[in-house]
């Protein structure tokens, strides 16, 4: 079982697993709702030679079952970051071992490379979940320059696509990842070019946007009064939320394995939702609640950005945090202004505040 991209690297990953490892390769490619024609993404993994190409639309569990959890945890990584990646990789991991055990392959395989996060990832979330099952890294083991992998496509008559990206970026329904090319300076500042979610701020309206969110036991529910499922709602959200120039993120964070990376972080609706979910809890806990959220909120961030969805801490996280949400319901008035993004107004019927 194969984690299919469509990119380069995991289309050249097919032949090689085949010549390398004697295997016959299944592909499993997600929508995580990262704006692609998947069917396209299907096409190609048959044409490199994938026997089987599974599509699944997944983005109704991603934000269930994983945005929504990290969202009532309050977990940002390193106090900026939502981690639109690193939760989409639990769920990715849980596909392949879904789809493995009904194809009875004995190994799944991904693109992952040992600088990133990725590999750490995926090898503990599918160690948890199937012992049992070999996990191959093909783009680590090939260790191929990009014009190697090329040349490699283009021997086997695998399309290599024209005009390749200077930056990597890595897109979900949560948010974008980008890096590589002139970011690795710290120095430089991020192009307009690598921005697609939002407007930069000198090109925002000159008024200011209101949003009402509304929440119900720490799920968003409404949009101004609107109610609407956790999709849509996401979705909405962050075309306003762009539109004024709020959710960019330009930072360096500390990865897994051990150095320092300068990430651009697009999460236009994840930065709202974030803001609002974080001002509403602090208004209906009480103060040693409020003190003890912020520690289960780093601990729960860790865990995610460390791969460890699928260890007993989480669970036991969550357990606390469920029972917090509780009280988080309630509406939050938030101000969208050339990026800015502020609350100003809150209301709750489990406010601990009295005129």
């Amino acid at each position: 079982m194969l984690a299919f991209t469509g990119g380069l690297d995991t289309s050249v990953a097919i032949p090689w697993l085949k010549e390398r490892h004697g295997a016959e390769v299944v592909t499993v490619t997600l929508d995580l709702g990262q704006g692609r024609v998947l069917e396209e993404v299907r096409d190609r993994a048959l044409a490199a030679g994938a026997v089987r190409a599974h599509v699944l639309d997944v983005r109704d569990e991603f934000a269930a079952n994983f945005i929504v959890r990290a969202l009532k945890a309050d977990a940002v990584y390193e106090d900026r970051y939502p981690m639109a990646t690193s939760l989409g990789r639990p769920l990715i991991a849980k596909k392949l071992v879904d789809v493995a055990a009904i194809e009875q392959a004995t190994a799944v395989a991904h693109g992952g490379t040992a600088e990133g996060n990725d590999q750490i990832r995926l090898d503990a979330a599918v160690h948890a979940l199937n012992p049992d099952l070999k996990v191959l890294a093909p783009v680590h083991e090939m260790d191929m320059t990009a014009a190697e992998e090329a040349e490699y496509a283009r021997a086997r008559g695998i399309a290599v696509p024209a005009g390749e990206s200077p930056y990597s970026v890595d897109a979900n329904l949560w948010g974008r990842a980008i890096q590589y090319g002139v970011l690795e300076d710290p120095w430089t500042e991020a192009p307009e070019e690598v921005y697609t979610l939002t407007r930069a701020p000198a090109e925002c309206p000159n008024e200011a946007a209101y949003v009402e969110i509304s929440f119900d036991s720490g799920t968003p529910v409404a949009i101004n009064g609107v109610e609407m499922p956790i999709l849509e709602l996401i979705s909405s959200l962050g075309i306003i939320a762009g539109a004024h120039g709020v959710g960019r993120i330009d930072m360096v964070e500390n990865r897994l394995a051990g150095v320092k990376t300068r990430e651009i972080y697009e999460a236009p609706a994840a930065v709202v939702l974030h803001a609002a979910h974080k001002e509403l809890q602090k208004m209906v806990v009480t103060t040693g609640v409020d003190r003890f959220s912020r520690a289960v909120s780093l601990q729960y961030a860790d865990t995610i950005y460390n791969g460890l969805w699928f260890a007993p801490l989480r669970e036991a996280l969550d357990a606390f945090i469920d029972k917090v949400q509780e009280r988080v319901t309630g509406v939050i008035r938030m101000k969208l202004f050339k990026g800015d993004c502020r609350v100003v107004g809150r209301k709750s019927p489990f406010a601990l505040y009295s005129t």
